[in-house]
């Protein structure tokens, strides 16, 4: 044994610190258009470079090219457009509330609106989607009222979920938004089990699971991978790669994996690596993956490759661990002006509309704002009742909260 030197660990870390240079050399961007799409019921054997690819749509002149083009109207894509501006509104407003002490909490979408806003677009009535914190674009672009996220938000007396849940943790079975665990993961394999619950029952609607690339660390990920590749669930599980977790870089979740899509290759699952700042790019890919899940031919994993342009959460100081100008570094630049630049581009939109809509979408999101404020904030205004904390857990109440409810006076 003498021969050996010590054992030894291997600790990732990142490219760049704080006070460095940006560096992102390390993620090699393939020309928009030149990765194939294959027929959607192709053996995932044959599609195993997928996983280490990028998809791609809009290229740097704004022009959307290749196979995965061509799916979406000028309506549709102005109308996603708006989507993505009045979600980057609201988490304007929000954070400033936030700040005001209005609410305890908020967490940003900046950078990765695309991500939640198209994929809603790709999904049927009851669907049901399992996100994590940072895909409130599922609600928006599925109509959900802003107000009714306001009032959660500020936790007041018409709170939809009367002050029960953390800030920004919203539930709307309606709008196939299902409950948003703050215990990060463990919605991935819940999302498989309700997939499976819809096959089981010969139901016609599909599963979508959400998990962040530091999450995917957590053994709830892979126990999901398990029993969706096994029973072949009709679910689409997206990975959302925005290069940090709290306070961690990809590479520590990720490992020698290469990418967070080529998990799934062990697994037998297709699995497809997207630009998460691409609106068309991530609708085709989205579409691609759902039509899988309908046909019956099982689950697809999707990581969508993006950046997390603020901070984790409203507390966190990312410049503890990155570097401050590094967002303007990212390659795949940003999703709204992308989106902008393409509708120009073909003559269905212009710099002055865009100006005149970012207004107009401000002043929706102020007129919804004054308009949950009525109802209270975290500090003043109406409060849910304290009643409301012994309903909703029980069909029956059991004789220890009864006693505990007449002991608190409601």
């Amino acid at each position: 044994m003498d021969d050996f030197p010590p054992l030894s660990l291997h600790v990732p870390e990142p490219a760049v610190r704080p006070g460095g240079t940006p560096d992102f050399s390390n993620v090699p961007i393939p020309k928009a258009g030149s990765v194939p799409r294959p027929p959607v019921d192709v053996d995932p054997r044959d599609i195993r470079d997928l996983a280490f690819s990028i998809i791609r749509v809009l290229n740097r002149e704004g022009e959307a090219v290749g196979p995965w083009s061509g799916l979406l109207s000028d309506e549709a894509l102005l109308e996603g457009l708006r989507h993505m501006m009045t979600l980057r509104a609201f988490d304007a407003r929000m954070l400033m509330a936030q700040r005001q002490g209005k609410t305890s909490f908020y967490m940003q979408h900046m950078g990765e609106e695309a991500v939640s806003c198209a994929f809603r677009k790709a999904l049927e009535p009851g669907d049901m989607n399992f996100p994590t914190y940072r895909q409130a674009g599922l609600l928006i672009a599925g109509g959900y009222p802003m107000v009714d996220m306001m009032n959660q938000i500020f936790s007041n007396e018409a709170d939809p979920l009367k002050g029960r849940q953390l800030p920004i943790m919203y539930s709307s079975k309606e709008h196939g938004f299902f409950s948003i665990s703050g215990n990060l993961g463990t919605q991935f394999v819940q999302a498989v089990g309700w997939a499976m619950a819809s096959a089981i029952s010969n139901d016609t609607r599909i599963a979508a699971g959400w998990i962040g690339d530091g999450s995917t660390a957590e053994s709830d990920f892979h126990a999901a991978l398990v029993f969706a590749s096994t029973y072949r669930a009709p679910v689409v599980l997206n990975i959302v790669n925005n290069q940090w977790a709290i306070s961690t870089f990809q590479g520590i979740a990720r490992g020698g994996a290469g990418t967070f899509a080529a998990r799934g290759l062990g697994f037998g699952i297709p699995a497809l690596r997207v630009d998460g700042n691409d609106y068309l790019a991530v609708y085709a890919v989205a579409r691609w993956a759902a039509e899988r899940a309908r046909r019956n031919l099982g689950p697809t994993l999707v990581e969508y490759v993006t950046y997390r342009v603020g901070a984790h959460s409203t507390s966190d100081d990312p410049s503890a661990y990155r570097p401050k100008d590094e967002s303007e570094a990212w390659p795949l630049g940003d999703p709204v002006i992308r989106l902008k630049n393409h509708l120009v581009r073909r003559g269905v939109w212009s710099e002055e509309r865009h100006r005149q809509a970012e207004a107009e979408v401000m002043d929706s999101v102020i007129m919804a704002q004054k308009e949950a404020e009525k109802h209270g904030t975290l500090h003043s205004g109406g409060k849910p009742s304290v009643r409301d904390m012994f309903e909703g857990v029980y069909a029956e109440m059991p004789p220890h909260l009864r006693r505990q409810r007449h002991q608190a006076g409601v």
